[in-house]
């Protein structure tokens, strides 16, 4: 079975929701734009309104047989989730999303929840709560806070506990703001942005030793990694200067990557670095950035076929908890 593990989906019957029940939340502001609405939470930015591919589920089906992709494990809209919002805004703007992600569920698209990670206790509580009715797990944003926080902060202790202990999948992503205004030109935002916003929040798990303190949690990180196979000399040599952080590359190790690096002799560098069973063939669909072909770059690394296999769904299956494959 073909796997895309990395997609994202807006259902179109969560924004007619939204627009018939904004005025639920104090918080959110519907902000009209060209083909849609966009949201602010909490007095902010106003975001881009949500992009027609990221609803059409027709076109998405059809792209997926194009390329052979029999399932694709779907998270929602970053620039969506909005942890900017008060937290018990937060937990129930996440309801509303996961109630539309579930119903989304079927043979072709995998759901993974949203949680409130504004507020470590409620999104463990979340976490708990969408793994019960059957999502394999959830995907969350670099910046808990919104526009800022780290994934490592002591306040979101209660939810890597509550991931390890449920096993859950943890999707960590870039979010659109990425804290470093020069990429906002160039089209550097998603070329750069997105790989050093994932990079330095991931490195922080690495160094605070999340990962193999909770080993339950199937991790995995954006953007084939986000350049930390290609610095892990320099982590290394940053934790000889300073013992007391936790191993890097015992952490890296412990995490999962997708394939979306656009570059074949980059993806053999990572497989070599982390080890290609750790590797899961992802789109990034529908966003331009991402592989709109992500099983040529498998086949032009020129991994033996046992190897291919498993990037391109065996893992998956095991991570994910899809089919009759266990991890």
């Amino acid at each position: 079975m073909i796997i895309d593990c990395h997609g994202h989906l807006v259902p179109p019957a969560l924004l007619a929701e939204i627009a018939g029940r904004a005025g639920e939340f104090p918080s959110l502001r519907l902000a009209e734009g060209e083909g849609g609405f966009g949201f602010s939470f909490a007095g902010g930015k106003p975001t881009r309104p949500v992009a027609p591919p990221l609803k059409d589920t027709e076109k998405r089906r059809a792209w997926m047989a194009e390329h052979g992709i029999a399932r694709q494990v779907v998270g929602g809209w970053l620039d969506m989730f909005g942890y900017e919002l008060p937290p018990a805004e937060g937990i129930a703007w996440s309801r509303l999303i996961n109630r539309h992600l579930a119903a989304a569920a079927d043979r072709h698209f995998v759901p993974l929840a949203t949680v409130p990670l504004q507020d470590g206790t409620a999104a463990a509580e979340m976490l708990d709560e969408v793994m019960a009715v059957g999502f394999p797990g959830v995907m969350i944003g670099t910046q808990p806070k919104g526009n800022g926080g780290v994934l490592d902060d002591p306040l979101l202790a209660p939810f890597w506990a509550m991931a390890d202990r449920r096993r859950a999948v943890v999707f960590i992503h870039p979010v659109f703001e990425s804290g470093d205004a020069r990429v906002h030109e160039y089209g550097m935002a998603n070329a750069v942005g997105r790989v050093t916003d994932t990079m330095i929040a991931v490195a922080r798990l690495l160094f605070a030793g999340i990962p193999t303190r909770h080993p339950g949690a199937r991790i995995v990180c954006a953007v084939g990694g986000a350049a930390l196979p290609a610095i892990l000399g320099r982590l290394r040599t940053n934790h000889a200067l300073d013992p007391k952080l936790a191993d890097p590359e015992a952490n890296l190790r412990a995490l999962w990557f997708d394939t979306i690096v656009q570059d074949a002799a980059t993806l053999r560098f990572i497989a070599e670095t982390v080890g290609a069973e750790r590797l899961m063939m992802g789109s990034d669909h529908p966003f331009p950035i991402g592989d709109r072909a992500p099983r040529r770059i498998i086949a032009e690394a020129g991994f033996d076929a046992a190897t291919q296999a498993a990037i391109e769904g065996e893992t998956a299956m095991a991570v994910f908890g899809l089919g009759d494959a266990t991890g």
